[in-house]
């Protein structure tokens, strides 16, 4: 697969593989255990724990959050959430 940028200049870049090499284009739901400083959170993703960016989501200790390359990019649920739809958060935090 090739993908060309008219914008950018110099060579196009080629992608040898189906997917994305780092992060194999998945988002993960997590769940958010601590919140830290500079929009930081730790999660626990089933495997262990990871650090991530929740900078583009207001997550709560207890929310199940989506992952991709370790940028949160939606609350999906809420631990303390009553019966009824996943709360769905994507975008720029306000």
């Amino acid at each position: 697969m090739t993908a060309h940028d008219p914008a950018r200049t110099g060579p196009s870049v080629t992608c040898h593989a189906e997917v994305c090499v780092t992060c194999s284009d998945e988002a993960v739901p997590v769940t958010v255990v601590s919140l830290l400083e500079a929009d930081l959170a730790v999660v626990d993703t089933g495997r262990g724990r990871e650090e991530v960016s929740v900078a583009l989501v207001e997550a709560r200790v207890g929310d199940t959050i989506l992952v991709h390359a370790k940028e949160a990019i939606a609350v999906l649920g809420s631990a303390g959430a009553s019966e009824g739809p996943a709360r769905q958060q994507v975008g720029v935090r306000r």
